[in-house]
């Protein structure tokens, strides 16, 4: 395919499979291009989006989340559109999460959310991690085989966050029932075609850890929960119970989800390649580098957005207020400026902890040590309890011609599903 001015990135499917040497004709005609079909202003050089994502003076993150659809609900007009956006910012989608926040309201929700992270909830959660990685483990790796999803990366990623935010175990089973819904083509944020969304998808969260914060502001206890309902604001002041909910639900499901694609990709990429994989076999301390890679190479997620309240000029070209910008991770992660032969797996690359799949500036993603953890106990357990990890040919067809599936939104990069063999380890567990 070569045509790419026809393509419809926001609403075509052409490119789900492989968006990169679409992002790369957009970076060879200049790394600020705005795309033919939705006039999005699409960001696709390194320093370029590090720019924007540096840059809230400019630019307002109330869209982050959504885009370009579905619009704003009054014309933006004018050379300053600030006011237009806090009049208009509760009509939004997603207009109470953390991500869609500018300052200084986002300041102190993210600092809320830093006092519930704490480093020594963190190392306490990790110690978690690794056990829990075992139990899961012990299932998944009975048969020989799997589909690794919904077998260990989905149900792995929400229970290390349910015991993070100390969600009782009691009600644990409840939260997987009812979360472990992967994403298709019938809905999603981001999805391809999807007029319509939800003002907020995570009532369920909000239910639950609302009932939680009253009670332990009721009668406070000696745990995590308790924590989370006595958390307060850099001031001083007591969040209402809303704010702590809407910090712990949006840390729930946006760490669940990006930690799900980036250990099911590390985890293709090392079935693929069995040299790879016998190397990280023999020199563990490669782990940490190859998951930044693997980050690097497929981001999470391929792009946030930004609307400029301003005209502003980003990499010498002008933006006018009201434009919607898309700052494409998954594109500047491959930036020929910033990283040598970009479209090639380096497990020794120099830069790879460079990329921004986590984002950048004030909105960087907080739980990006949590999702490092995740991904190296889960797979440093996967290669101690096995000899070998294999494709699922029966599934993904053979080597000279895999069929992998991929999510069909504008946001998310992922697999839908991954089918794996595996030998176990001679000597158990």
């Amino acid at each position: 395919m070569t045509d790419f001015e026809a393509v419809d990135f926001f609403r075509g499917d052409e490119l789900v499979e492989d968006p990169y040497p679409y992002f790369h004709a957009l970076r060879s005609k200049c790394p600020v291009q705005p795309e033919p079909h939705h006039g999005v202003v699409m960001v696709t050089g390194y320093d370029e989006a590090v720019s924007v994502f540096h840059d809230s003076d400019h630019f307002s993150s109330c869209i982050s989340v959504t885009g370009p659809f579905p619009g704003f609900p009054v014309p933006l007009e004018g050379d300053d559109i600030s006011e237009l956006i806090e009049r208009h910012r509760n009509d939004l989608p997603m207009s109470d999460q953390l991500p869609t926040f500018d300052p200084p309201v986002h300041t102190d929700h993210r600092a809320l959310l830093m006092r519930l992270i704490t480093p020594k909830r963190l190392k306490e959660n990790e110690e978690f991690i690794w056990r829990l990685a075992d139990r899961l483990l012990d299932t998944f790796l009975a048969k020989g085989e799997g589909e690794f999803i919904s077998g260990f990366a989905g149900p792995f990623a929400l229970l290390v966050i349910a015991d993070l935010l100390g969600v009782p175990e009691e009600d644990q089973d409840e939260f997987a029932d009812r979360l472990q819904r992967r994403p298709s083509a019938e809905g999603g944020v981001g999805s391809i075609g999807d007029d319509h969304m939800a003002h907020s998808p995570l009532q369920f969260l909000y239910d639950r850890f609302s009932t939680y914060i009253e009670d332990r502001r009721r009668e406070p206890r000696d745990d995590v929960l308790t924590g989370l309902a006595t958390a307060t604001f850099p001031d001083g002041s007591i969040p209402e119970v809303i704010d702590v909910v809407r910090v712990a639900a949006n840390l729930f499901s946006a760490g669940q989800e990006t930690t799900v694609r980036l250990v099911s990709t590390a985890m293709k990429i090392l079935a693929e390649r069995p040299e790879l994989q016998a190397l990280l076999r023999r020199e563990r301390e490669r782990i940490p580098n190859f998951i930044e890679e693997t980050l690097r190479l497929e981001s999470p997620v391929k792009g946030d957005f930004r609307l400029a309240k301003v005209p502003v000029t980003v990499g010498g070209v002008e933006i006018p207020a009201g434009t919607t910008v898309m700052v494409v991770n998954g594109a500047a992660n491959r930036d020929p400026g910033r990283f040598a032969d970009p479209d090639t797996f380096d497990v020794a690359r120099p830069n790879a902890r460079q990329h921004i799949a986590f984002g950048r500036g004030i909105h960087s993603c907080p739980g990006a040590p949590l999702a490092r953890a995740e991904a190296r106990a889960g797979l440093e357990r996967l290669l101690d309890r096995t000899s070998e990890i294999r494709v699922s040919e029966r599934v993904h067809g053979p080597a000279d011609a895999r069929r992998y599936t991929y999510l069909p939104t504008f946001i998310l990069r992922g697999l839908t599903h991954l089918n794996l063999e595996f030998t176990p380890a001679a000597s158990g567990s």
